[in-house]
């Protein structure tokens, strides 16, 4: 029989299957081996079989308590599965150990805007003080004095998802449109490159950083030497190792925009960019930055990459049963968004529910996620659950999907434009909280302010109304046939005037930090 050295070697050797496999011989032969179960429960978690690996990981943490290295583990398979609270207080656990706090402090951070029960002053709170643990340290590179000028204002953009087109389509429709005789453009690249298949439209004079290798210090040293007048983070917590080079301060003026739907927590960024939906002036208090807001949506975006045509809602085909829908990352299933979706489901009984999300593929997963609908009184033969797919294939997906159901509190931002585009509108809520309102703030500047509930109660008695109504067939086959249009003349997809709006913002401050004085370590007299 292997033992446990043997299983634990094929692990560590990248041999996952075999690793699982020889766990369970172990565990086969004594259910209270708990270095095995562990052992599986990583292996499992490292393969993608986030339901596997939650279920063996919870065995280790009943016999060991303190072990805070389960702990961590747990917390990342709960967070997968869509179980935010249980991660924050796996996660609080590992805290525990002085070894692991600042691991757990920062995915806290990273995780706790999707947290149904924190409030903006958890979200500030956690992410406040994973800041001050993350600039402990970190002082600002030396900026060469750069003498006042009328010329071109560079204005750097990081990212380290330059080459996923359907997560860059607001990026693309404004840096697209920068007025080079006006702005030099930089696009700091941390991973994958700008390019035309992800809907960068190349321009001569601009400057591809390819620094994806170096470390943020190295990288805050080059941009400084560049002289950088405007530096913005498209990044935010998606990438939150890049963080310490804002810490740095290569730049005199530093934002961050597009991927931001909380406080950084930081000191670095002179401003934060949203808009009237996402940030009410009330709430301002709960951010380290200043908050600027541009007219209609701050994601304005616009489709680069291929997309299938609009086709007319299955209700029409299915005698007028509607099949609710979401195409998400499973880990944006929580409790309150299942809870939403099964009351409407309960509420409209011929109604049905697709769940597509690339996790959805591997069966333990498939298998947690059935058995949470299941939990709250929905059969399985009311829903559909099914994996990724190939962009264009995953986006057929629609076809079969009559409206499109929000996550709550983490709302959707490249999901819901791309419901939109596919010509299927989505039913949100007003949130608490800016993570909570992307949708609607894209909604609302598309002039579809009707598909806005104003609460979780309000959403469901929508989408019951809805799968009543003899005429909500009708409705949806004349919204799908115009929505593209409806898209292309709203604010919704006004990348040119989001564009002035950014540029409008980087000059002003550009402007107002050269009247002050920066000594050479890029600290404002």
């Amino acid at each position: 029989m292997m033992d446990l050295e043997t299983a634990d070697a094929l692990h560590l050797a990248g041999n996952i299957e075999a690793a699982a496999d020889a766990y369970r011989a172990l565990i086969a032969a004594d259910q209270g081996n708990v270095a095995a179960w562990h052992g599986l429960g990583a292996a499992r978690l490292r393969a993608g079989a986030f339901g596997d690996a939650n279920d063996a990981l919870l065995r280790v943490v009943r016999f060991s308590p303190d072990e805070a290295g389960a702990w961590g583990l747990l917390a990342e398979a709960l967070f997968k599965l869509g179980d935010v609270e249980g991660a924050i207080d796996a996660y609080g656990r590992v805290a525990a150990a002085d070894s692991m706090r600042a691991v757990a402090e920062e995915n806290v951070a990273i995780i706790i805007p999707g947290s149904a029960s924190a409030g903006n002053a958890d979200v500030y709170a956690a992410r406040r003080g994973w800041g001050r643990r993350l600039a402990a340290g970190v002082g600002p590179v030396e900026r060469p004095q750069r003498p006042p000028s009328g010329g071109k204002l560079r204005i750097g953009y990081v990212s380290a998802f330059f080459d996923k087109a359907n997560w860059m389509k607001p990026a693309y429709g404004v840096i697209n449109r920068h007025d080079r005789d006006r702005l030099e453009v930089h696009l700091v690249s941390l991973g994958g490159d700008p390019s035309v298949s992800a809907g960068y439209r190349e321009h001569d004079h601009d400057v591809i950083w390819q620094v994806g290798s170096c470390d943020d210090e190295e990288v805050a040293r080059l941009l400084a030497a560049a002289g950088i007048d405007v530096l913005v983070d498209l990044n935010a917590y998606s990438a939150p190792k890049w963080l310490r080079l804002f810490l740095r301060r290569p730049a005199p003026v530093q934002l961050s925009w597009f991927n931001s739907f909380a406080t950084s927590g930081l000191d670095c960024f002179d401003g934060i960019i949203g808009d009237d939906v996402a940030i009410p002036p009330a709430e301002e208090g709960f951010y380290t930055e200043r908050v600027l807001r541009v007219p209609a949506t701050y994601l304005a975006f616009e489709v680069f990459h291929p997309a299938p045509e609009v086709a007319p809602p299955p209700c029409n085909g299915n005698q007028g049963s509607l099949t609710f829908g979401a195409l998400v990352s499973a880990y944006k299933l929580n409790d309150l968004t299942l809870d939403s979706w099964t009351r409407i489901l309960r509420s409209a009984p011929t109604s049905r529910l697709l769940v597509r999300a690339p996790t959805l593929g591997e069966p333990s997963n498939r298998d947690h996620l059935r058995a949470r609908l299941a939990a709250r009184g929905i059969s399985g033969e009311r829903f559909d659950l099914e994996g990724g797919a190939p962009h264009f294939d995953f986006l057929r997906s629609y076809d079969r999907i009559d409206i499109a159901l929000d996550t709550f509190p983490y709302s959707g931002g490249t999901t819901t434009t791309e419901a939109l585009w596919q010509g299927v509108p989505v039913l949100t809520c007003v949130g608490d909280r800016w993570a909570a309102r992307t949708s609607a703030s894209l909604l609302r500047a598309a002039g579809l302010d009707a598909w806005v509930a104003g609460h979780q109660d309000d959403l469901v008695a929508k989408a019951s109304a809805l799968a009543r109504d003899p005429a909500t067939p009708g409705i949806l086959a004349a919204l799908r046939a115009g929505m593209r249009a409806r898209l292309a003349a709203s604010a919704a997809c006004d990348t040119a005037g989001l564009c002035r709006a950014l540029e409008g913002i980087y000059r002003q401050f550009a402007d107002d930090r050269r009247a002050r004085p920066t000594n050479t370590l890029g600290r404002s007299s």
